[in-house]
């Protein structure tokens, strides 16, 4: 059995060297009897050396979310077809095969991922879940940005509500005539609620992104009051175009949207080794 290691450093890190939770799993794993091979990567593109052997199982050290996502990035990019090429073999409804399976090692706190699916998280936990070779599947989100979720994304909430136009599949969401507190496209429940609101239950392994928004709506006619509307829908793709722009979160990473973005599912591409 081959295990690499992969660990992702700063690029300002002179030498970060592997942290006491990376030292016990390499010696957990090569009590199993497994060769393991250590990759750190301060770019992107490093990220590539672990899947140099196909038959390696691969182990992130991380300390976040967003490294969880930059690496699934990666490889998400590595595993797209050629353009306008469909390769045989990819399951239905997919524009990108499975990604190799993930292991992540929390090295401090435990990234909110690995807690949402239930991975496991002790260096002994985890490489026992290597050696056992099992995997589970999960759904991953892609954009027409070129990033990728498995949390999902949250689009405002706070005190700055947004106009925009969210369309799911064939349903009208929102039309731009009304504001919007908070929407939220999700894919486990890392962002199922905004201020303190469920908006929405995901699976995320159902092969289906939830979508839901929360829209101020003006009800009563002789004592008017505000009362929050909650709109949701399930289905397999959804667009978002803002009027203006609206800041995001997507799995930990931080931005603004200012222009119309797209979300789909691709179901199952996302592998994870889990505990038997």
């Amino acid at each position: 059995m081959n295990v690499v290691v992969l660990t992702l450093v700063e690029t300002n890190c002179a030498n970060p060297g592997p942290r006491t939770p990376t030292l016990h799993l390499v010696d957990d794993l090569k009590a199993r009897g497994a060769a393991v091979r250590m990759v750190e990567a301060a770019k992107a593109e490093e990220i590539d050396a672990a899947l140099d052997d196909p038959e390696s199982r691969i182990v992130l050290a991380a300390d976040t979310d967003e490294q969880v996502n930059a690496v699934l990035a990666r490889f998400t990019r590595h595993a797209l077809p050629a353009a306008s090429k469909r390769p045989e073999g990819l399951p239905e409804g997919r524009t990108v095969a499975d990604l190799p399976a993930l292991a992540v090692l929390p090295l401090g706190a435990v990234p909110g991922i690995v807690a949402r699916l239930g991975l496991p998280e002790k260096p002994a936990e985890v490489a026992a879940a290597v050696a056992g070779g099992r995997v589970k599947r999960t759904d991953l989100l892609r954009h027409d940005g070129g990033g990728v979720a498995i949390d999902g994304v949250r689009l405002g909430g706070g005190d700055r509500p947004w106009r925009g136009v969210v369309n799911l599949d064939d349903v009208v969401l929102a039309d731009g005539s009304e504001q919007i507190l908070a929407c939220v496209v999700a894919n486990a429940d890392g962002y199922a609620a905004a201020d303190d609101m469920v908006l929405a239950e995901p699976d995320p392994a159902d092969g289906k992104v939830d979508v839901a928004i929360a829209v101020p709506v003006t009800v009563g006619r002789l004592r008017k009051r505000l009362r929050i509307e909650v709109r949701r829908a399930r289905g397999r793709a959804v667009a978002v175009h803002p009027e203006d722009s609206v800041t995001f979160i997507q799995d930990g990473l931080v931005g603004e949207l200012g222009r119309k973005r797209t979300w789909w599912v691709e179901p199952g591409a996302a592998g994870w080794y889990t505990a038997a």
